[in-house]
C-alpha cells in the first residue's frame, strides 16, 4: 500500500470517531475579529489542488495585506507553494516537528481546503482558532464554525474563493485568461538540467503519467503525436516521474530526438519548461494544472475526471472528452476499477489529439 493509499485508509477509519468525539464539545459560530492578524490554509492533497488555490490566497494578501498567512501541506504539494509571494511561512504535514509547531501558533483564522478527508478537519479543530472555515461533504463539517457548501459543478478556484468570503466584502475576481503562478521565482538556470532548454527551440511538452490507471492514455498513442508533431519542426520534452518512465521510452522510439526529463524535475523545474513551451499535452494531471498556471496552453484528455471541476478555463486550452455515460466516474479523489477499459480514453483517436494541438499552434 502506497503512501497516499495509506493516509486514506487512516482517514476512513480514525477520522470518523476523531470527528464524532471532537464534535460533542460543539461551539457557537463566532464573530469574525476585524482584524486578521494570523490565518492558516490547510492543503493536504495534490498538485492541481494546490495549484488552484494559489487566487484564492492571492485575493487574501490583497484583502489583507498586513496579515501573516502560513499553510500547513505535504511535501509533493510543497513547491507550489513557494511559487507564491504571498505566503509568510510553510509546514509540513510530513513533518512531525513542523506539525507541533504550527499548532503552538494562535491563529485567528484558520482555512480546511480539503473537499472530503476528516483527518485535516480534525487538524483545524486542534489550532483552537476561534474562526475554523470548511467544506461540509461529510460530518467533517461539525468541526467547523463556518461550513460551506461544496458542488462538483463549480470550477475548483470558484469552490476555493467560496471559502474565503466569509472574511471578505467583496467576491473575489478571476480572469481566466491570466496566468497565476509568480513566474518570477522560477528560472531554468537554478537546474543544471535545464540546461537542454534553448530560448530559439519551440517545445512542446508531453506528460504521459496519472495518479490513477483510468488516466493513463498510453505512450504508443503519445509517442504517435510526438512523431507528428517532431516531423513539423517542434521539440519535444517529455515530463514524468520514474514511474513512468517506460511510457517515455516508447515515446523515444517514436520521436528520437526528445528531451527526456522524467524522474529528473521538481516542480519548480517543470513550471520552468512549461512557461517556456507552446504547448502541453497531457491527461488530467497536476501539470495540466501548472501550465495553466504559468500560461501555457494545453490539450487535455478527459474522462474519470470532472470536467466542470478541473478544466483549464480560458480561450487557449482544448479539451478532449468523450463524454460516456459511465463518465466522470472519480468523487472526492477516488475512482472506481474501470470495466469497459477505460473506454472514456482509450476512444480518443490519435488523430484528434494532434488536430487539436495543431489547432493552438495555428492560433499562435
Amino acid at each position: 500500500m502506497n503512501k497516499i493509499k495509506l493516509l486514506k485508509f487512516i482517514d476512513k477509519v480514525v477520522g470518523k470517531p476523531f470527528v464524532w468525539l471532537l464534535s460533542i464539545r460543539w461551539e457557537d459560530k463566532k464573530e469574525i475579529p476585524e482584524k486578521l492578524k494570523k490565518i492558516l490554509i490547510i492543503r493536504p492533497g495534490g498538485i492541481g489542488d494546490a495549484v488552484l488555490l494559489l487566487p484564492a490566497i492571492h485575493s487574501l494578501r490583497e484583502n489583507f495585506p498586513d496579515s501573516h498567512i502560513d499553510i500547513l501541506c505535504e511535501k509533493r504539494n510543497v513547491e507550489i507553494f513557494r511559487l507564491s509571494r504571498d505566503i509568510n511561512r510553510i509546514y509540513l504535514y510530513d513533518k512531525g516537528f513542523d506539525l507541533l509547531k504550527y499548532i503552538w501558533n494562535s491563529y485567528d483564522v484558520v482555512i480546511d481546503t480539503e473537499q472530503w478527508h476528516r483527518l485535516s478537519a480534525v487538524v483545524a479543530y486542534l489550532t483552537r482558532a476561534a474562526v475554523r472555515i470548511g467544506f461540509i461533504t461529510n460530518e467533517r463539517g461539525k468541526l467547523f464554525t463556518h461550513q460551506i457548501p461544496y458542488s462538483h459543478d463549480d470550477y475548483e478556484v470558484y469552490s476555493f474563493f467560496h471559502l474565503i468570503e466569509p472574511l471578505i466584502e467583496k467576491p473575489p475576481s478571476f480572469d481566466v485568461n491570466e496566468s497565476f503562478i509568480d513566474t518570477g521565482l522560477i528560472s531554468p538556470s537554478r537546474s543544471s538540467l535545464l540546461k537542454e532548454i534553448k530560448n530559439n527551440e519551440e517545445y512542446i511538452a508531453i506528460f504521459p503519467g496519472a495518479s490513477v490507471p483510468e488516466r493513463r492514455w498510453g505512450g504508443e498513442k503519445f509517442g504517435k503525436v510526438a512523431k507528428a508533431l517532431s516531423d513539423k519542426g517542434y521539440k519535444i520534452v517529455i515530463f514524468g516521474s520514474s514511474a513512468d518512465q517506460v511510457d517515455a521510452e516508447t515515446i523515444k522510439r517514436y520521436a528520437d530526438d526528445c528531451i527526456d526529463l522524467t524522474g529528473k524535475t521538481n516542480l519548480r523545474d517543470v513550471a520552468a519548461v512549461l512557461k517556456m513551451s507552446k504547448l502541453l499535452i497531457t491527461a488530467d494531471s497536476g501539470l495540466m494544472h501548472i501550465a495553466y498556471g504559468v500560461g501555457t496552453p494545453a490539450v487535455s484528455l478527459f474522462g474519470s475526471g470532472i470536467e466542470k471541476k478541473w478544466a483549464p478555463r480560458g480561450d487557449n486550452h482544448i479539451i478532449i472528452n468523450k463524454h460516456l455515460e459511465c463518465s466522470p466516474c472519480t468523487r472526492f479523489g477516488y475512482t472506481p476499477r474501470c470495466k469497459r477499459n477505460v473506454e472514456c480514453l482509450s476512444s480518443i483517436s490519435v488523430n484528434e489529439v494532434i488536430r487539436a494541438a495543431e489547432i493552438i499552434l495555428n492560433r499562435d
